[in-house]
Parts: C-alpha cells; structure tokens; sequence
C-alpha cells in the first residue's frame, strides 16, 4: 500500500507520515529523491534519471531541479524515485506530495492520498517551534505568509485537496492528529 501526504508549509505531513511509520510503513519524502541526486547518495535506487553535479540541497536548489527533472522526465517523477527507494518496503508512506501528476500516480498504483491543513497562524506558530535550517530565511509571520503565498502559486497546494481520499484538519493537540491518523490506517491497512 502506498499513502501520500499532502499539504500546506507546517500542516503536520511529516508527522501524519511518522504515525505511519510507527505503525510499519517505510516512510520517504518526495524531496529524499531530490537530496539523495544533490548530494550523489544514490545508492539505493535501480534508477536514477540524471546525475546533477553535486550541491548542497537548499530549498531554493530542491525546487529548481524538482521542476528541471519534472519538465524532462514527467510530474511523477519523484513518486517515481521514492517508491523505487523503498521498492523492498511493502508499504510506503510519502509525505511532501505536491502536485495532481504526483496525486495521480499514487492512485494508479493504488495507493490513497492524505491532505493536511491547518490555518496558517498555527501553521507559522509550529515552523517557528520546529527550527528547521530550510526556514532559517523565515522570521516573521509576513515572512511565513511570502513562502507560503509563492508555494500556493507554484504547486496550487489547495486545489490538491479535492483530489484527496482523505482530508485531516490538524489544529488540535498530538494526541488528537494521532486518533486520526489511527482511524485511517485502520482502513487502508484493511485494503493491504
């Protein structure tokens, strides 16, 4: 069984994805393909399209080549390559879905989609908490709402939602987000 996860700078994809993994799927992010060819750690595919000269990943370096290998080898590209890194995983959760190709070639693999979202005043609340080094340019809430205006106009992130199996409203605690999660593994694990 492969389940994507989709959504928003912050909504809680890598979170819905580790309960998943918690609970036995191999989990994989739709930029590990992208870092994993940056930085010529490509070890664990049976392919790879292209061998970018080495760099450090950078958001703004993942996004260009992301679009480069999607213009060249196709919208699916990287659920592609993450499934292909987790090919010895009978299932697989991939968190960081982006775009409808991605989306679709989930479901043509049978696989179910998970939208995450949340208001962006909790979104920026939670990337301020996590202190990532690929949100260090962001420091204030206008800020915040700069990043996330350009991903909306670059991946049309809420227009995804219509296309989800399921969609989870994560304002709430840990514990609440889990109970969710939970209710849908119950039911893709029934459909493994």
């Amino acid at each position: 069984m492969i389940v994507g996860v989709v959504g928003k700078i912050a909504a809680g994809k890598t979170t819905v994805a580790r309960f998943f993994e918690e609970r036995g799927f191999c989990r994989v992010s739709c930029s590990d393909p992208l870092i994993d060819l940056l930085t010529h750690n490509v070890s664990d595919y049976s392919w790879i399209p292209e061998l970018p000269e080495k760099a450090e990943p950078t958001r703004e370096r993942l996004i260009e080549f992301g679009k480069y290998l999607k213009e060249k080898y196709g919208g699916d590209v990287l659920i592609r390559l993450a499934v292909d890194k987790k090919r010895n995983c009978r299932n697989i959760v991939i968190d960081g879905v982006r775009s409808r190709e991605e989306i679709e070639a989930i479901k043509r693999l049978g696989g179910k989609v998970i939208y995450v979202e949340a208001r962006p005043e909790i979104r920026f609340e939670r990337l301020v908490k996590r202190k990532a080094s690929k949100d260090k340019g962001i420091r204030s809430f206008e800020d915040f709402k700069s990043v996330d205006d350009a991903e909306e106009r670059l991946y049309h992130t809420s227009e995804l939602k219509g296309l989800a199996d399921y969609v989870i409203v994560n304002e709430g605690t840990l514990e609440e987000l889990r109970e969710k999660v939970e209710r849908i593994i119950e039911e893709v694990a029934g459909k493994v």
